[in-house]
């Protein structure tokens, strides 16, 4: 709730938007590949994209991270993957 003080509106990673997503959802170049790579081997769309950044900052909050590790965001991407097998039936 702090990160979002000055933010009206937001209340949490769920809403936050582009802007905001590129100041506090910063990845290393490991977590970068990763993500890359889960985005070609599961044909995830932009919009997935977002979601799995802002699943992983929160995943980083629950840890108290300061930054989103590459941990954190396999964790996202693993829900994600079954969110779509749960989907496909």
């Amino acid at each position: 709730m702090q990160r979002f003080n000055d933010h009206e509106g937001i209340h949490g990673n769920a809403q936050l938007t582009p802007a905001l997503m590129r100041e506090h959802c910063n990845i290393s170049a490991e977590g970068n590949q990763l993500l890359k790579n889960a985005m070609e081997k599961l044909g995830l769309s932009a919009r997935a994209y977002d979601r799995i950044l802002k699943v992983s900052r929160t995943i980083a909050d629950l840890e108290e991270s300061k930054d989103i590790e590459p941990h954190h965001l396999a964790e996202a991407i693993n829900y994600r993957s079954l969110d779509r097998e749960s989907w496909a039936g």
